[in-house]
């Protein structure tokens, strides 16, 4: 179970069946990984199947980077069965046994040292146990184990299936090689796994966030502000800036040109005025608990939690978007994952480089159709465009191609809409190289749905650009002998039809 930095576990047992266990159900299965679940509540296969339902929709607005093949999902009925399978944990092959183990049950320390237990009695000897604990220190959870040096907390962020931190916690017991390899697992499922060099209460995060809630309940406990409208002075101010900032640079870049130290010496006096209530928390009363739940229901009681979540998601896919545009932050790591998919495609869908490659499959998702229910004319171009990408990538030019300063820009394209295609409908692009000499690429793709129906044509041109100077420029060496490959491999195929036309006026 070694990893190298690219390591995707093939089985993952997830106990807890939650709103995050759940997501981490979904973020696993999503990225190739047969997770089984246990879990003694009997409405846990219904709530993790509608957080499934929500992580699949986010997804498919996230990427169009191909996955992998789609880890199975199973329930088990025990502990043991769900970290050596099907209650078979004295002779379960190692093969069988989860790589990875989630613990994601109730923030009561006995509940937890009892669950690693009865981890231990079944789990392989080299897995690792991650806790999702969201303030418990790793060293008093490890306190009871055999083998405390295979646990280590991985505190995820709520959507576990789109949000990318985790945070790793080491106790005092816990192994370096532990720290290591669920760190490769971590960014290789899409995550951004932040490494804390010293346990404290609650970890990094989340001291902020309690710090913000101490305060958020004073306004409201004092009449200051309702809940509506703290949430508004966070989600049209500072937590735009936060967003894709953080704290400390948001700061500096507020002390302008003098940057932090600037800032701290304007601003830094003000800590010490009696603004904040930070130590102190006001008494959870029933009329102050009566007020923040009449206050938020009206906020947003509106929508059902299930909707609420859906645009959350919807929200938070925009803001990553929009951050990946720009290579930074959460952005930065949505396109190292996306990169590591592209260039993750199975070999067997390039394997017959004499027929034409496929070169994209997919489902339609909803949002793609229009008022009449089909798929919108853009996107059909979109599922061009991410072919011709797979396609560059088959040809070397992948992230460290395009780091170095290599690419091909696309000149000109020609599309044939020939049917229309309904939400839910699979769809698969094949790719057929025209032409390949020098700096021109030629290429002709066929959008199918199933297997046989041909919705579209798109006929590209592009030219291979030096990035830095922004010419066109011939391709490296490597790129144009894969390049040479494919075009002699489909020299023999018939042209096809529609290839060179262009709109016919009479």
């Amino acid at each position: 179970m070694m990893t190298d930095g690219t390591h995707r576990p093939a089985v993952a047992a997830v106990i807890g069946g939650g709103v995050i266990g759940g997501g981490w159900v979904a973020r696993l299965i999503q990225n190739g990984v047969d997770v089984r679940v246990f879990d003694p509540d009997p409405e846990a296969p219904r709530k993790i199947a509608a957080i499934m339902e929500n992580a699949d929709h986010a997804l498919a607005r996230l990427t169009m980077a191909p996955p992998p093949a789609r880890g199975r999902l199973e329930f088990a009925s025990s502990i043991a069965g769900a970290v050596a399978s099907a209650e078979r944990s004295d002779r379960a092959e190692r093969s069988d046994r989860a790589e990875l183990i989630v613990e994601a049950v109730p923030e009561r320390l006995e509940i937890k040292q009892s669950v690693y237990a009865e981890i231990e009695l079944a789990a392989a000897d080299d897995a690792i146990i991650s806790s999702s604990t969201s303030g418990i220190m790793p060293s008093d959870l490890q306190a009871k184990m055999k083998r405390p040096d295979r646990l280590m907390v991985g505190h995820p962020f709520n959507p576990v299936y789109l949000l990318p931190l985790v945070e790793m916690v080491g106790g005092t017991q816990t192994s370096d090689e532990t720290i290591r390899r669920a760190g490769d697992i971590y960014r290789v499922i899409g995550m951004h796994p932040l490494h804390l060099r010293k346990e404290i209460e609650a970890f990094v995060a989340d001291r902020f966030l309690e710090a913000v809630w101490r305060e958020a309940l004073w306004l409201v406990k004092d009449g200051i502000a309702t809940t509506a409208e703290i949430d508004d002075a966070i989600r049209y101010g500072f937590g735009l800036r936060w967003a894709q900032m953080g704290l400390f640079e948001t700061y500096r870049v507020a002390g302008g040109e003098a940057g932090m130290a600037h800032f701290i010496a304007q601003f830094g006096p003000c800590l010490k005025w009696p603004w904040t209530k930070l130590m102190d928390v006001p008494e959870l009363t029933d009329e102050l608990v009566e007020k923040i739940s009449s206050q938020s229901d009206a906020q947003s009681g509106s929508h059902s939690i299930r909707e609420l979540e859906r645009i959350r998601d919807n929200n938070l896919v925009a803001i990553m978007q929009a951050l990946k545009a720009n290579d930074w932050g959460a952005g930065k790591t949505l396109a190292n994952w996306e990169a590591a998919l592209y260039d993750a495609v199975p070999a067997e869908t390039r394997s017959d480089t004499t027929k034409p490659l496929e070169t994209l499959r997919r489902r339609v998702p909803a949002e793609w159709t229009d008022y009449n229910g089909h798929m919108n004319e853009a996107r059909y171009l979109d599922c061009f465009s991410h072919a011709t990408d797979m396609f560059m990538r088959m040809c070397g030019v992948d992230a460290a191609y395009v780091a170095a300063g290599g690419s091909y820009f696309t000149v000109e394209t020609h599309i044939r809409h020939l049917d229309e295609v309904k939400a839910g409908a699979e769809l698969h692009v094949t790719t057929q190289i025209l032409a390949g000499a020098g700096k021109k690429l030629h290429l002709f793709h066929r959008l199918y749905e199933g297997e046989g129906r041909l919705l579209a044509t798109g006929e590209h041109m592009l030219l291979h650009v030096d990035m830095n100077s922004r010419a066109s420029s011939l391709p490296g060496e490597a790129v144009a002998a894969k390049l040479a490959g494919f075009v002699d491999a489909h020299a023999g195929l018939p042209t096809p039809d529609g290839a060179g036309r262009a709109i016919g006026v009479k």
